[in-house]
């Protein structure tokens, strides 16, 4: 049988080859200040998003901890034996820990953050790939732009622990001669000598790409999440629709219009859009009539999408969580054990709705500045992906009516502010109870259910 998954994908002696169930090792490759732990980051958060296990291995992180203070760039000089050694040295205390990872700890994909810029090197990583049964991508950045090479270093490098206490000149000096140390070794990943592989190289920041020998579901997906992810700057802002008659009646679900809080809601977003003086603004809703009528109040053009709707609360559709309790007091307590992967009978769980929505997040990520008029669990599946929260998380992220989230990515994240238009609304966010046992009283069951009509 075949050794391992690799990216070279070789058959076993039967022609079998390993496509499905063998962790994945994405591996990044380029010179510093090329992206790489962006992408790292990036690709961590979408995989962990839509339920592949992740987690990112930054091997700089690793020669952090072991070199306490950071001198110069001289450590890194390709004739600096004792770098050279601390340097593989970490290298190898990062694949050990992949492979605890994959093999141990239940994780699916490992990103081993390095820069990986020889031949050399990468023939290491394949071999320990293989005689571990991980599949292999690699993910190269190459990019020739001064100007995006320098905004990288002030925007992120001079952040790093490494020039705490160093002005900024200086950093930038010591960083670009930190970058010469690489640049003689640099073997670019080449379409004929590395035929065999399986990677994506990301030329300038995304204006080019080459993929070669896309094996397997997941590393196609990883392939369309990062051919469309950008770095301009923009923002994204997302909200509820105004106050439903539903939302004030206690009642989950349905299709009803707006209050007269919500029309007032709807006024104030338009207000607040015109004072943003955003150029290109596009504007999403769902299907259902309250986004519709919000979004009516803007007088601009909107798009609706039918995966942005409410999570389909199925055969509890329109009724209030007290019904629920009383009608199917097992169902209640189930979602409240697992809210995440519960589903209604005949509906979604946020499992289901997190999957809905991923071609919204590829095409926030493919946009400038966007509005998003959504629904309470949509918006907290969304919000999640912005701000890396986990599944437990997800289904008790507080968003209240009539309050606009401003999401602008960063560096390695994104800010959020917060902006409550002050109109008054309902409340409709329940905590999980204390008390998630089938067994429980309703009295203990409803204890969280917010006032209501």
């Amino acid at each position: 049988m075949m050794r391992g998954c690799s990216g070279r994908a070789k058959p076993s002696q039967d022609g079998a080859v390993c496509m499905t169930n063998c962790p994945t090792l994405i591996v990044t490759v380029g010179l510093p200040a090329r992206g790489k732990t962006y992408i790292s980051k990036k690709l961590t958060r979408y995989l962990n998003w839509i339920g592949v296990s992740t987690k990112e291995f930054n091997v700089g992180q690793y020669r952090r901890e072991f070199v306490k203070i950071y001198k110069s760039f001289e450590f890194f000089r390709p004739d600096n034996e004792e770098g050279l050694k601390i340097r593989q040295q970490c290298a190898s205390a990062a694949l050990n820990d992949v492979r605890y990872y994959l093999t141990e700890e239940g994780g699916q994909v490992a990103v081993f953050d390095a820069t990986n810029t020889t031949r050399e090197r990468r023939e290491t990583i394949i071999q320990f790939a293989e005689q571990n049964g991980f599949k292999v991508f690699f993910v190269e950045s190459v990019c020739e732009d001064p100007d995006v090479i320098q905004e990288n270093i002030v925007q992120v490098k001079l952040g790093s622990p490494d020039y705490t206490n160093c002005n900024t000149e200086d950093a930038v000096q010591d960083f670009m001669k930190r970058i010469k140390c690489y640049e003689n070794s640099y073997e670019t990943l080449d379409e004929v000598l590395d035929r065999d592989l399986s990677f994506i190289k990301i030329m300038d920041v995304g204006q080019r790409y080459l993929v070669n020998r896309v094996l397997d579901h997941i590393q196609s997906r990883i392939v369309y999440y990062l051919m469309n992810i950008h770095i301009t700057p923009r923002s994204i802002y997302l909200c509820r629709h105004g106050e439903s008659d539903l939302n004030v009646k206690g009642r989950i679900g349905g299709d009803s219009g707006l209050t007269p809080r919500g029309k007032e809601f709807a006024k104030k977003l338009s207000q607040f859009i015109q004072k943003q003086k955003i150029s290109d603004l596009k504007v999403w809703t769902s299907q259902m009539k309250r986004t519709i009528q919000t979004a009516e109040a803007l007088s601009v053009p909107y798009e609706q999408w039918k995966v942005l709707n409410e999570i389909d609360a199925g055969v509890c559709e329109e009724m209030m969580y007290e019904e629920i309790q009383e009608n199917y007091p097992l169902e209640f307590a189930l979602r409240d054990q697992d809210k995440y992967r519960y589903r209604y009978p005949k509906g979604e769980s946020y499992e289901d709705l997190v999957q809905r929505l991923e071609p919204v997040i590829m095409e926030l990520e493919r946009q400038e500045n966007v509005l998003v008029i959504c629904h309470q669990a949509v918006m907290r599946c969304l919000l999640a992906y912005f701000l890396d929260k986990t599944a437990e998380e997800l289904p008790y992220l507080k968003c209240s009516l009539h309050t606009v989230l401003k999401l602008t990515p960063v560096a390695y994240g994104c800010k959020v502010e917060s902006i409550s238009l002050n109109v008054e609304a309902v409340d409709t966010h329940r905590e999980r109870p204390e008390n998630v046992e089938v067994s429980r009283m309703s009295e203990e069951a409803l204890l969280t259910v917010p006032a209501h009509l």
